[in-house]
């Protein structure tokens, strides 16, 4: 603790620079440095990059068409900056194409339901209309068996009910304690009771679908809130041959009430989906300006796939153009590095890192020569800690790196040391795991986990251009440290016990081959 203390107090003593502008003035004994402050600041192309990747483009589903065609425009993007790219295959994955999808509420009286189909659901054949029903509360799987066949030509509701979709957060400023703690109380109670009724069931929240299919049902219906206003988070179906649809908090609410309190409502669904016929290629971009030493290397990174309930942006459109603009820059001020410089825009990160695990089996020349790995997956905020990822010797090339970055990159910034191994979460981890100096960006929350990850409100303009810029222009600065320095980072790891290192997952090349 005292050692991280005094690292933080002299990186913080560096500079007395408290704006953007006073940075720039600030005198910098490496030209290389200033010049890359000056064109990360005067001349970035991050915002137009992650415009045209959120807006036209849009979200980028593993194995899904605009994945592919996202892979294509990095490569041609990169190609317009003399920067050689390429599209690797690391596998294959269903190919799953969104349509048109509508839920309305047509009885007791009308609405026009907020809800979104989930990625891999199968679609109607045209308009579907049937009444809802909740999954009972029932002692067993044995009477949830017998209760099964009620499930047929029914839309079936499988998530708990919110006691209010107004956050947490207006309770706690607005609400008499009492009135706070009484709702602490109601949402526990709700979480724990709904948990028993689906474990009554027999069944998992994953395999449950599947059995109301089977039963008969025409949908199933679910809510994921993010405990944000308006914001749900979109992942994947689990269903063959009916659609699955997320309800936002509020308009789920609505339907369990009505079908609770027996006020007859009556739901019409209509959802256009597509799969090709067998799994499509799916890949990771790489690009890269060759170094003196072709057999060492310093990477940038950030996956490129998303889910797609909104257009991906900050998860992750920011990092991929914080890792496009990083190297354009270096292009500029470093076209014959040291060491090789690549860039990995990775595939399949949210089906369990798949395109980076894949790309680590793949490439052990890499894992060899790496100097460092940065990379960063946490929305659109500024850098502000950084780790040695259990590394004991990374800490005091991390430290030596940073304390020559001006103060504005570095102040309030936390470094670990050493800090643990990641055992998943993001890329880095992939290489850590194989023994190789992988370090995470971490960013400022901007309220990431309740608006944005994950969610169907992921949208271009929940990115912050100042943050972005920063953080392209410390990650541009990082990497030619590590490029340029004479030296190789140590890979001692710290003491753990046994076991607790964490071991490389395999990838799964396949859809079929995926657990989750």
């Amino acid at each position: 603790m005292h050692v991280l203390r005094s690292l933080r107090l002299g990186v913080a003593a560096l500079g007395v620079a408290a704006s953007p502008l006073a940075a720039q003035q600030l005198p910098v004994s490496d030209p290389v440095l200033a010049r890359i402050w000056t064109l990360g600041m005067d001349s970035s192309r991050a915002m137009d990059w992650l415009q045209t990747l959120s807006d036209s483009i849009g979200p980028r589903l593993n194995g899904a068409p605009g994945h592919r065609a996202g892979n294509a425009w990095l490569v041609q993007q990169y190609g317009a900056l003399d920067i050689t790219a390429r599209n690797e295959q690391y596998g294959t994955w269903r190919s799953w194409k969104r349509g048109v999808s509508h839920l309305d509420l047509v009885a007791p009286r009308v609405r026009s339901l907020e809800a979104m189909m989930l990625a891999w659901s199968p679609g109607t054949k045209g308009v579907v209309e049937a009444v809802p029903v909740i999954v009972p509360a029932l002692a067993d799987s044995a009477a949830f068996a017998a209760w099964l066949p009620e499930a047929k030509g029914k839309f079936v509701l499988i998530s708990e009910p919110q006691p209010t979709c107004r956050p947490d957060s207006a309770y706690k400023q607005f609400a008499l304690p009492a009135t706070w703690d009484k709702l602490q109380k109601e949402r526990a109670a709700a979480r724990t009771a709904w948990e028993k009724r689906i474990t009554a069931t027999g069944y998992t929240a994953r395999t449950l679908p599947v059995a109301l299919e089977k039963a008969g049902a025409k949908g199933v219906l679910t809510s994921l809130w993010s405990a944000g206003w308006g914001v749900d988070k979109i992942f994947n179906a689990r269903t063959e041959q009916v659609p699955t649809f997320d309800v936002s908090c509020e308009d789920y609410g609505l339907v369990y009430r009505l079908t609770e309190k027996h006020q007859s409502p009556r739901l019409r669904m209509t959802a256009e989906a597509s799969f090709e016929s067998a799994e499509q290629p799916v890949y990771n971009t790489i690009a890269e300006i060759p170094g003196k030493k072709s057999d060492e290397f310093v990477m940038m990174s950030a996956h490129f796939d998303s889910w797609d309930g909104s257009s991906g942006t900050t998860d992750n459109g920011t990092g991929t153009v914080v890792m496009m603009e990083a190297l354009r820059i270096l292009k500029q001020v470093l076209p014959n590095p040291t060491r090789t410089i690549r860039v990995g825009h990775w595939g399949g990160e949210e089906q369990g890192l798949n395109g980076s695990h894949a790309y680590v089996e793949d490439h052990p020349d890499l894992i060899t020569g790496l100097q460092a790995l940065f990379n960063q997956d946490n929305g659109t905020g500024r850098i502000v800690n950084m780790s040695a990822s259990g590394y004991v010797d990374a800490g005091a090339k991390l430290a030596d790196w940073i304390s020559r970055l001006p103060a504005d990159f570095t102040r309030g910034l936390t470094l670990g040391l050493p800090g643990a191994p990641a055992g998943g979460g993001s890329d880095h981890s992939s290489f850590v795991c194989a023994g190789a100096p992988g370090f995470s960006l971490g960013a400022l929350g901007w309220e990431y986990g309740a608006y944005t990850w994950h969610t169907n409100r992921d949208t271009y303009d929940k990115a912050v251009a100042d943050e972005i810029k920063h953080n392209a222009v410390m990650t541009a600065m990082l990497v030619y440290l590590a490029s340029e320095d004479p030296e190789r980072v140590g890979r001692t790891k710290r003491e753990m016990g046994p076991g607790a290192w964490p071991v490389c997952t395999k990838s799964a090349r396949t859809a079929a081959q995926s657990t989750r």
